[in-house]
């Protein structure tokens, strides 16, 4: 039913920046809180970046300041600028529900995010 497709990773230097973009195939975005989750290698998948139906968003001490998240429930996206990357933002990249079990289980491929030098 639901499709989550990431996108907008790839290899950057510390200090880059990257858009992230996610399409869903169906309008979730006014029915859940949405999130940014990212999940290295030898960790557990981490909530980083949430907005709700209403707007608000929340980060995590990690990212906030360096990192966006946005959406357009009329097209069914979620966005994450991401600034000033450094090498421990190096991950694979997924949306979500927050919390992630009200879809189920489900996620989508993730984007690769790499940033090195």
């Amino acid at each position: 039913q639901v499709q989550l497709v990431e996108s907008g990773g790839g290899l950057v230097q510390p200090g880059g920046s990257l858009r992230l973009s996610c399409a869903a195939s169906v309008s979730i975005f006014t029915i859940y809180p949405m999130g940014w989750y990212r999940q290295a290698p030898g960790k557990q998948r981490e909530l980083i970046a949430t907005v709700t139906s209403v707007g608000s968003k929340t980060y995590t001490d990690s990212v906030k300041g360096r990192f966006t998240i946005s959406r357009d429930a009329a097209r069914n996206m979620i966005y994450l600028q991401m600034n000033s990357l450094k090498p421990e933002d190096t991950a694979v990249y997924y949306c979500n529900a927050v919390p992630a079990t009200m879809l189920r289980g489900y996620w989508g491929q993730g984007t690769q995010v790499t940033v090195s030098s």
